[in-house]
């Protein structure tokens, strides 16, 4: 995805007494020596009604710094697309704090809207799984919500290169020589992987992860082998049309390839980037490569039935799961 700096400004069920509502700030994660300092947000449940807050080009909805409400509550982390936002799927976000979930979205550093230094090279993908179990770490135990989170209930959400990254956390090994990816130069990363220039550090995973929704993912993963030790429950999106690199035929083949048969969904008459939020008027006119929809999708009424999917999917994997 192709953000401008415009962007940068950018449980247990709560009661039914109590209004439902998604708590919002920002924060960071602070460097260490895995990595630089993560920027993210994160959507609490909260008892006070929502308004519209302006970031820059971007409309959501919820209340800043709401007190989170709740205990025991389950974890989704978010992880955007080439180039994307921590705002990416606010309206996912937004709709799993209201139903009394914790939810992080980070930007991925030098592969996000505002820093897109190293987006076209190879390292990006052996470091955005570690970026997202430094922000799980810091989520568990550091974080000024951890003692409200239930470290066994924690689930991902990704999209693009996101998908990628979840289905790396969840133990698949990709193959960046596949020739089912297209990857035409002279795009850096195309030319490194020709002349063999990878990275020889082991790939994150994290068994923490129990339920991933995965999203038109960017897949490096062709083939069974490369997929055998994923385990979790895999909800899995495919857009008719991909672009931005992702095929959907590729999409495809991950529902033949994965271990266990993942929750599949086709949307119809979409092409990739109707996986993201809404767009605002302001954000449709800087960015419509990203905001309009072609052949008369309606990307306002697809995600209403989406973000509901979403949510009983990981109600299912992460509540329901563990009752007797």
């Amino acid at each position: 995805m192709r953000f401008t700096k415009t962007l940068f400004f950018i449980a247990v069920s709560l009661t039914a007494t109590w209004a439902h509502a998604a708590g919002l700030k920002s924060f960071e994660v602070p460097a260490d020596a895995s990595g630089p300092a993560l920027r993210a947000f994160i959507w609490s449940p909260c008892t006070v009604a929502p308004v519209d807050i302006t970031l820059g080009s971007i409309v959501v909805s919820g209340v800043r710094n709401c007190p989170i409400v709740g205990a025991n509550l389950p974890l989704v982390v978010i992880s955007h697309g080439h180039a994307g936002s921590s705002l990416g799927h606010h309206d996912t976000a937004e709709t799993l704090a209201d139903a009394g979930f914790v939810v992080v979205a980070l930007n991925h550093p030098r592969d996000n809207f505002s820093d897109m230094s190293q987006s076209g090279d190879i390292s990006v993908f052996i470091e955005r799984p570690t970026d997202i179990k430094r922000l799980i770490d810091f989520m568990l135990n550091a974080s000024p919500e951890a003692a409200h989170i239930d470290p066994s209930r924690i689930g991902f959400f990704g999209f693009s290169r996101g998908g990628y990254t979840g289905l790396v956390l969840a133990g698949a090994i990709p193959d960046f020589h596949d020739p089912h990816v297209s990857c035409p130069e002279p795009a850096p990363i195309c030319g490194q992987i020709r002349r063999n220039e990878l990275p020889t550090q082991p790939l994150t995973q994290d068994a923490r992860i129990k339920a991933l929704v995965i999203a038109d993912p960017f897949s490096f993963f062709s083939t069974k082998d490369s997929l055998k030790n994923v385990k979790a429950p895999v909800q899995l999106w495919g857009s008719q049309y991909g672009g931005d690199g992702v095929l959907p035929e590729n999409v495809v083949a991950l529902t033949d390839d994965l271990p266990a048969k993942p929750e599949f969904h086709v949307v119809s008459n979409a092409a990739h980037f109707a996986f993201l939020a809404p767009c605002s008027p302001a954000l449709t006119q800087s960015q419509p490569e990203i905001c309009k929809d072609a052949n008369g999708f309606d990307r306002v009424a697809f995600h209403k039935s989406f973000d509901a999917d979403v949510l009983s999917f990981f109600r299912r994997h992460l509540i329901e799961a563990g009752k007797p």
